[in-house]
């Protein structure tokens, strides 16, 4: 069978919601985040040398990374769904665009937001807090706060063109762009965009997408 290796909180989520839509049946096993380092328990090196979620494991593959397993996952089992055909039509070409953007464009500044946000918190001598807390807020109000402007400010534009990523067809690039925009809104304000707001409001109503919530657990990226 099918298995998800779950992390708690985190992009994994798209994974199970994946699945839930293709209507593919899979076991499910747990992994906490360390509380301290928000890091991903040891645990996970005994099934990915990277020691990261999401992995899956089906029969004798294993696979990392968000975008591959969302396109092994209608490969292997959508059976025509969740993808426009291969080819080189708008929606495909539109399709595998958004499937790599959203992790080589769009996560990278909201990365270097939570980084700098920990450098500015972090614990440290005394006489060292302000130069830290001055060097991300000047990387903050310098690059990151723009390039999130910029991202979020073409990705609401872009969905003002159609409902789903890839056209008038919900696909699994609205999967794989879901967990960006699910962090950006609790990160970087993009809920107030309006486009973003109701593409959130439009996944978070789909019932697959509610069947994984019960099943993952805790994901604070959902409200």
């Amino acid at each position: 069978m099918l298995t998800v290796h779950h992390l708690n909180n985190s992009r994994s989520q798209r994974v199970l919601w994946m699945l839930e839509e293709l209507g593919v049946e899979y076991e499910l096993k747990r992994y906490e985040r360390d509380p301290h380092t928000m890091l991903a328990p040891p645990e996970l090196r005994a099934v990915h040398p990277l020691g990261k979620s999401p992995v899956i494991t089906d029969g004798a593959l294993t696979i990392a990374e968000s975008g591959a397993i969302l396109e092994y996952l209608v490969d292997r089992y959508g059976e025509g769904r969740f993808a426009p055909p291969h080819g080189a039509s708008p929606e495909r070409v539109r399709y595998n665009y958004w499937m790599h953007y959203a992790e080589g464009s769009a996560m990278p500044p909201l990365l270097l937001k939570l980084v700098a946000s920990r450098i500015a918190g972090a614990k440290m001598p005394f006489f060292a807090r302000p130069v830290a807390k001055r060097i991300a807020q000047t990387l903050q109000s310098g690059f990151i706060d723009p390039q999130l402007k910029l991202h979020f400010g073409y990705i609401d534009s872009e969905l003002s063109k159609s409902p789903w990523f890839a056209g008038d067809t919900f696909s699994a690039a609205d999967v794989q762009m879901s967990f960006p925009l699910e962090a950006a809104s609790q990160r970087a304000g993009a809920k107030q965009l309006p486009q973003v707001r109701a593409f959130l409001e439009r996944i978070h109503a789909r019932p697959a997408y509610r069947r994984a919530l019960e099943r993952g657990g805790r994901y604070d990226y959902a409200d």
